[in-house]
């Protein structure tokens, strides 16, 4: 890890690079003023224990500033003054550990001190203790970012950070807890969710009775991660609207480190806005800022733009230039992978066929795309499951007040007992508090019951909008980003070809150009398979009529039979009714071995019918059910989500099921 970087986690602030991870200090401190007086004060303390946290204080600012000689003298003052004090003494080991943010294996020597350090201090009730167990915590949820393990890191910021920080009641620490889970959305590319978690953070930043300047910080790095993400859904009037919040916050800092960011963020804006003259001005200045202050992110996150701009003023020289000295000095994968497909539509551009070839296979070779899915769709179970815990907590408050509540009506029914005039009354009087209680005991399970089934959907909920998101979002990729360069690479290769070679000569490269356009015809295939087209420009039924073109061969006949299918269905009902019909036709294509298919969708009001009908060998019941097939598992969800009941008959003349749903089951 790079010297510069000195100034990484003393607190916990974590900023985006063109993929969103970084660790970085943002200061909106106008002189040195309070720290002048920390140092003053702390020198003049006479109470040991308050000394001591004043000290490791002013040693973490001193390691900030790089002025290690100065981190030492007030660290060792800090641990003299504790020795007395066991709690003060555990946190001096934080402090003492960050000195490591110099040493190359960073990272990797950190979590072990954090993670040892935290088992010390989980045994005290101090809040000094929990809020240096937050800040350990959300330092190694930002490593696990960095080690592009994000789900270990939502793991560690919903089940360890974020309950401790609420706990405390500290509005600080879970507005910048918020932010870190929407720098995982954003990183997931998932901006609606990580636009929900800004704003979460801002609304607890709002709560602090008294702005402070890191608190200001936090607050105008969420507005701008906020801005940014609306662009990225062509939100710009509300990026505009955000950009001009943080505006607000930092105007009177002129000198802050915070303008890297800021200048940045804007100059996007208007590189969006095609006012590229405006844009250059601004990332200048972004990146002027950012090298004063070695903030190597920024800049990093500032050449990227600059590169693109390049690219859509046609500047592909200059774009590729900015982009290969980006991909040498990034310590980042996923930054690699976002100069490598960027270098390939430049040299498609070019039409210099054998490099856009070469750096769209690399970039092809860069990812793993399945293991992508599984950590974004595993972010989104992890949030739902989060959300749903924090909402089975009010419901235990709720049952433990009526507890209460039940608990002085006993109080009471006895006290009345013991009424010596009013033994009667207070007899008859308890049965009836009593009976109330127990009606008021079975409508609580009730309505618990109630919650818990509205949680569960609502989970399902979150699990198939976040496949969804992501099938689109891959789609999305594979049309317009990969499809697109492998499309341009073939056209380049036919283009040269013809002037070059001569067919009969070369049947070996025209058999490989060949295999090249099966395999982006193929490609597209997948993409309408992970988002149809047709359902979104034509509706349900034309979308299923494709898809059963889409299996019909030469040995295998699939009808298609539509009645009254609504066009005003609502999109995400009809995405699911979609996929169960998909899931239904893969399963009896790939398993049955029938000659002739029937796919037969009614709809009746609320009420939608499918019916798959096959000819081909079907299937014991008892292998259905001890099935663990993850297709069968998505089916049986999507149907539970709908309100809806599967019936499955098959023997060895073939399989037929039907399916009835519920298109209003879901609001």
């Amino acid at each position: 890890m790079k010297k510069e970087l000195l100034v990484l986690l003393i607190s916990f602030f974590g900023i985006l690079n063109i993929e969103a991870q970084s660790l970085y200090f943002y200061s909106l401190e106008k002189k040195n003023n309070n720290f002048d007086s920390l140092v003053l004060a702390a020198n003049n303390e006479t109470v040991d224990t308050v000394k001591a946290i004043k000290s490791y204080q002013i040693a973490a600012t001193y390691f900030t500033k790089q002025d290690i000689e100065n981190y030492q003298k007030y660290l060792k003052q800090g641990l003299e003054n504790s020795h007395n004090s066991p709690v003060y003494r555990d946190i001096g080991l934080y402090y003492q550990s960050i000195i490591n943010y110099a040493k190359p294996d960073a990272v990797n020597l950190l979590e072990k001190d954090f993670t040892n350090i935290e088992s010390l201090l989980k045994k005290y009730n101090s809040n000094e203790a929990k809020k240096i167990r937050i800040i350990m915590f959300q330092n190694k949820a930002l490593f696990k970012m960095i080690q592009n393990k994000e789900v270990e890191s939502m793991n560690i910021i919903t089940n360890k950070a974020i309950p401790l920080a609420k706990s405390l009641k500290d509005y600080e620490l879970t507005g910048a807890l918020y932010k870190s889970i929407g720098i995982l959305f954003y990183n997931s590319k998932d901006y609606p969710k990580a636009i929900e978690y800004m704003n979460l953070a801002e609304n607890s930043i709002n709560k602090l009775k008294r702005q402070t300047a890191q608190s200001k910080a936090i607050k105008g790095e969420v507005v701008l991660f906020k801005a940014d993400a609306l662009m990225r859904e062509n939100k710009m009037s509300q990026a505009n609207a955000e950009l001009e919040k943080t505006y607000a916050i930092i105007k009177d800092y002129p000198e802050s480190n915070f303008y890297s960011l800021y200048y940045c963020t804007l100059g996007y804006y208007h590189m969006k806005q095609k006012n590229y003259p405006e844009a250059v001005k601004l990332f200048a200045k972004g990146l002027s800022n950012a090298e004063k202050y070695k903030n190597t992110v920024i800049a990093e996150r500032i050449k990227l733009f600059e590169g693109q701009l390049n690219n859509e003023l046609k500047d592909y020289s200059k774009s590729n230039k900015i982009f290969k000295e980006v991909y040498a000095s990034t310590p980042y994968q996923k930054n690699k992978q976002e100069v490598l497909k960027e270098l390939s539509k430049n040299y498609i551009a070019l039409k210099d066929t054998t490099k856009a070839n070469l750096y769209a296979e690399r970039y092809i070779n860069s990812f793993d795309s399945l293991n992508t899915v599984s950590i974004h769709k595993n972010i989104a179970v992890l949030e739902a499951k989060y959300r749903k815990s924090e909402r089975d907590k009010e419901l235990v408050q709720k049952q433990l007040e009526i507890s209460k509540k039940n608990k002085y009506m006993w109080i009471l029914g006895l006290a009345s007992l013991l009424s010596a005039g009013f033994i009667i009354l207070g007899f008859l009087n308890f049965k009836k508090n009593k009976k109330i209680s127990e009606q008021r005991e079975v409508n609580l399970q009730q309505e618990i019951k109630e919650i818990q089934q509205r949680e569960e959907l609502a989970l399902t909920k979150a699990i198939l909008e976040g496949e969804e998101r992501e099938r689109a979002r891959i789609a999305k990729d594979l049309h317009d980003g990969l499809g697109g360069m492998l499309a341009g690479v073939k056209i380049n290769f036919s283009t040269w070809s013809s002037t070059h070679l001569e067919a009969d000569r070369h049947k070996d490269f025209y058999k490989i150009l060949n295999q090249l356009d099966n395999s982006v015809t193929e490609l597209r295939h997948v993409a309408r398979n992970l988002m149809p087209e047709s359902l979104l420009s034509f509706g349900l039924e034309t979308a299923l009529k494709d898809l059963c073109e889409f299996y019909i061969r030469k040995d295998l006949k699939v009808d298609f039979q539509p009645i009254n299918i609504s066009k005003n269905t609502p999109l995400s009902i009809q995405l699911n009714i979609y996929r169960i019909a998909q899931e239904l036709l893969a399963n009896s294509v790939k398993h049955s071995g029938a000659t002739n298919i029937l796919l037969q969708c009614s709809q009746s009001d609320e009420n939608f019918m499918i019916t798959v009908e096959d000819n081909g060998k079907g299937f014991k019941e008892e292998d259905y059910r001890k099935s663990q097939s993850m297709g069968l598992h998505n089916l049986k969800n999507r149907v539970d989500y709908l309100k809806g009941k599967m019936e499955i008959n098959s023997d060895d003349e073939g399989t037929t099921i039907n399916i009835e749903l519920n298109t209003h089951a879901v609001s």
